[in-house]
């Protein structure tokens, strides 16, 4: 028996049935929750490499999915959804993060941003899953919309609650600690460690004890102890003991169009945690960043260099104790060479602008409000990653100029200045041109993403194995592959995006190039897109794709 699958063009594609399978978890809420695999023919054989894409049904009624996307360049299927993961009973999670990097053995962790909610994942059949644990609101009392996750060699993980409370007032912390707060996606978040089966071992304060800058960090309602504790973006050390967050905004009421000022609601900070104590860190720093050159010529103080901390990155050699910050709508990259001190040394390293001359844009189109989100350093602490939306329609320009990109710059000579880095943007020319100093990091390729919708290339994802001789995959750290996703939140100031997926090359000198072979099975287009009338599970209609992440089948991986 066959099905027909209808794509975005149009065309009909015979789709022979799949074969469904469920996993079901009680969790602690009391809903036993369940994920049916539809796995096509095309799915079988020797392990390959798959692109996991966490993605929400456009239609509200409809189930929220993981795509199995084949990911392995010589395969006959390569670019084709051979398997969809439906979860129910719930809907409308928003699918949103997954952890940045996925290793051997690794459970999946995939967050409902909405619903509050994370499932967890078994890998080792992949391409089919199997539903291992389930973390509902009811298990994380003090924060609300889960965001990003680090998983940790002992198969635990970290993960990153951008809201409040789920109730208004005190809440107590694992480690006894109490902080006030506003309510569900309010302020403050926390971070959360979870166990390989979504099991809440701890919830961790983000704000300060003693509160925070109170006319920096606007909350509404407001907050006896004022804070900026919204975190987004996470990155683990394990080498170094350091946890690193950046804060993104207070989310329930941003860009609500009945608070004409939110420029204080627009994180500015930057926090670093002492994990020696996996369950009870030590905060050990809250960090402003900086403005730069750019601010003064900016017609709002939300575009700002410093606004809207979504991401930050970590090298991953013991020796480099840095990190990096980027901003949302400020659209500029921050550094501090040694962020295990009380005090870390931020400072603007990289302004978006030199990446969008790099990208053949327009001389007028700058980094302010370009929505610049995934960030993320290769294994080899050679380059740095780097995903942009492009400039919404808030900022005030015609999409079909500002549309996004993805790009790379050689960050060497920074890491290599240790303690004392020279590199600082600090003159005007600087943002146009990039940093003079003879240490600041280097464009190497900047590709532009044309995504006309109010929305662009939000996420993305380093293919972190490499195929030997015999067939099988391992590890590597010079990554060759780096795969997007265009789609953000639904709604908001900038995201819906056009719903693809895309693939592309690295080669040695840290230049991109598509991959055009990456295709939808049905347009025959570059990119696997979204939008779409049928799936493996059924004609649900169009999905949007957010989190993304590159993982081989156990049998093949060493």
């Amino acid at each position: 028996m066959t099905a027909v699958l209808l794509t975005g063009s149009g065309d009909a594609v015979a789709s022979p049935e799949p074969q469904r399978t469920t996993s079901e978890f009680l969790a602690t809420d009391g809903v036993t929750y369940t994920a049916t695999n539809h796995l096509l023919p095309a799915s079988k054989g020797r392990g390959r490499e798959w692109m996991l894409t966490w993605a929400g049904s456009a239609d509200p009624s409809k189930p929220d999915f993981l795509a199995v996307i084949d990911a392995t360049r010589s395969s006959p299927t390569y670019g084709e959804v051979v398997n969809t993961v439906t979860l129910g009973p719930s809907l409308a999670h928003e699918a949103h993060h997954m952890q940045y990097v996925w290793h051997k053995g690794d459970r999946l962790y995939a967050g409902g941003l909405l619903m509050d909610t994370v499932f967890v994942f078994d890998t080792k059949a992949l391409p089919a899953l199997k539903l291992a644990g389930v973390n509902s609101s009811v298990d994380t009392p003090c924060g609300t919309a889960p965001d990003a996750f680090q998983v940790l060699r002992d198969g635990t993980a970290y993960a990153s609650y951008l809201g409040g409370p789920d109730l208004p007032g005190p809440c107590t912390f694992t480690n006894g600690e109490v902080r006030l707060g506003n309510g569900a996606a309010g302020s403050p978040g926390e971070i959360v460690r979870l166990d390989k089966n979504g099991k809440t071992l701890a919830e961790i304060p983000a704000a300060l004890a003693e509160g925070e800058d109170p006319e920096q960090c606007g909350n509404v309602p407001r907050i006896e102890k004022a804070t900026c504790a919204n975190p987004h973006g996470i990155m683990v050390s394990e080498e170094r003991n350091i946890m690193v967050a950046s804060d993104f905004v207070e989310a329930r009421h941003f860009m609500s169009p009945t608070l004409p000022d939110q420029t204080n609601l627009a994180r500015q900070t930057v926090r670093v945690w002492d994990i020696t104590d996996r369950n009870d860190p030590e905060l050990l720093s809250v960090s402003k960043m900086p403005d730069g050159p750019r601010a003064a010529q900016e017609k709002s103080a939300m575009w700002h260099e410093s606004r809207v901390v979504m991401e930050p990155a970590l090298p991953n050699k013991k020796s480099h104790k840095g990190a990096f910050a980027s901003s949302m709508l400020g659209g500029a990259i921050f550094y501090a060479p040694d962020v295990t001190v009380p005090e870390p040394k931020w400072r603007e390293v990289f302004d978006d602008t030199t990446a969008y001359r790099a990208a053949g844009a327009d001389k007028d189109v700058t980094g302010g409000g370009d929505a610049g989100s995934w960030l993320m350093v290769s294994p080899d602490d050679r380059y740095l990653f780097h995903t942009v939306m492009g400039q919404s329609t808030a900022y005030g320009k015609p999409l079909d100029r500002t549309t996004g990109m993805v790009y790379v710059l050689d960050i060497r000579k920074l890491l290599a200045a240790g303690d004392d880095p020279k590199c600082k943007i600090d003159k005007l020319k600087e943002v146009y041109r990039g940093g003079a100093e003879s240490d600041c990091p280097a464009v190497t390729s900047a590709m532009p993403i044309k995504d006309t919708t109010d929305g662009g290339p939000h996420w993305g994802a380093m293919d972190n194995f490499e195929r030997t001789h015999d067939g099988t995959y391992r590890e590597t750290k010079q990554i060759r592959r780096l795969a997007t996703s265009n789609y953000f939140i639904a709604g908001s100031f900038s995201g819906d995006g056009n719903h693809e997926v895309c693939m592309y090359d690295l080669d040695r000198s840290g230049k991109l190039k598509q991959d055009t072979t990456f295709r939808d099975q049905g347009s025959g287009k570059p990119c696997v897109d979204f939008d779409r009338t049928s799936w493996p599970h059924g004609d649900t209609g169009p999905a949007r794709p957010h989190g993304i992440l590159f993982t081989v089948s156990d049998s093949v991986l060493k």
